[in-house]
């Protein structure tokens, strides 16, 4: 099994530790070139003038301050992926506290290095799939192909995903099973895509296929886990789907 989980906006800046080593990072072989010209493309916002930049970057006017932190990347101090990305589904998770067997079945999408491990040792920035750097384009069109060429893509594996449609469309397995995971409130038998709720909703069912004493290797199986983890669950064609309260 494999899962594959969003990254956050929410981050914890390392206060100590040396700067991020690309050649230590998950895929480096495949996905450092592409890492690269992205860290030099965040580099030269600080050259363009502020409005652009922020346009770029994708962030409002009150967070101007992140243009300057991201053309610093290269030399800020880094931290375990873990602990760097927080909110609500990593709240849930609790990431750092699992096995690091447990951990080995995790890659955390993001829009700037690709994928990490839990264990990647990584700097705060701010960057989602949203950004439109100039020469880059779009970012889910940017990483599909160094990602088609580094992730594991196996007949008879599990991928768990738990990632937005942003990041989900920068890598889909062509021969694995992809399973999608859903949160859905119901009321009086009608149902409803819930937003507050979903990733507490998936950074739990993370954790209940993570402590699993055997990792599902079926849907049917990772429906079973997280049934007895005490959630109600409906497994449709691709997807499972977790009916919580509104």
């Amino acid at each position: 099994m494999l899962i594959l989980l969003p990254p956050s906006e929410g981050k914890t800046a390392p206060k100590t530790g040396q700067p991020v080593d690309l050649n230590k990072l998950a895929y480096a072989d495949a996905l450092t070139p592409s890492r690269q010209k992205l860290l030099g493309a965040l580099a030269a916002l600080a050259e363009l003038p502020v409005e652009r930049a922020v346009s770029m970057l994708a962030v409002s006017a009150g967070q101007a301050g992140e243009v300057a932190v991201d053309s610093a990347l290269s030399s800020a101090p880094a931290g375990p992926a873990a602990a760097v990305y927080t909110g609500v589904l990593y709240d849930r998770l609790r990431l750092p506290d699992l096995p690091k067997r447990a951990q080995g079945r995790v890659l955390i999408a993001s829009a700037l290095w690709g994928v990490l491990r839990p264990g990647d040792e990584i700097p705060y920035y701010r960057f989602s799939a949203k950004a439109k750097l100039d020469g880059i384009g779009g970012l889910a069109a940017f990483w599909r192909p160094a990602l088609a060429e580094a992730l594991p893509d196996k007949a008879g594996t599990l991928v768990v995903d738990m990632r937005s449609g942003a990041y989900s469309a920068a890598w889909k397995p062509k021969r694995a099973t992809l399973l999608h995971v859903r949160a859905f409130s119901e009321v009086k038998g009608k149902r409803k895509p819930v937003s507050h709720m979903a990733k507490a909703t998936r950074g739990e069912v993370a954790r209940a296929l993570l402590e699993a004493k055997k990792a599902p290797e079926s849907p049917e199986t990772a429906a079973s886990i997280t049934e007895a983890a005490g959630f109600n669950v409906e497994l449709t064609p691709d997807f499972l789907d977790v009916i919580v309260k509104d």
